[in-house]
């Protein structure tokens, strides 16, 4: 469940490591729902992962996962429709699966 504390992480919050792990599935599973051609936003992992309180604090995470993605090979990330390189990305970014 979105904001589960996992068991032995400090304050009571999620790991990171579980986190990190959520954030990357709800990226793939969010766009899996979609057109092969459609795009999300990163707070759109962050909102499904988190609660009304916390997501956006998981912004930044949620754009280290897609970058992660991208290494992987499954997702690519863009700007204004055009494939960017995820390091070089500042702003406004969306997510779509790798063509």
């Amino acid at each position: 469940m979105p904001g589960d504390p996992t068991p032995g992480a400090p304050s009571g919050r999620p790991a990171t490591a579980d986190v990190d792990r959520r954030l990357e599935a709800s990226i793939l599973e969010l766009l899996a729902r979609r057109a092969p051609t459609s795009t999300i936003c990163p707070s759109d992992a962050a909102r499904a992962v988190g609660d009304a309180d916390s997501w956006r604090e998981l912004m930044e995470p949620a754009r280290r996962a897609a970058r992660r993605l991208v290494d992987r090979g499954r997702v690519e990330i863009t700007q204004g429709g055009r494939v960017v390189d995820p390091a070089a990305a500042t702003g406004p970014i969306r997510i779509r699966l790798r063509r």
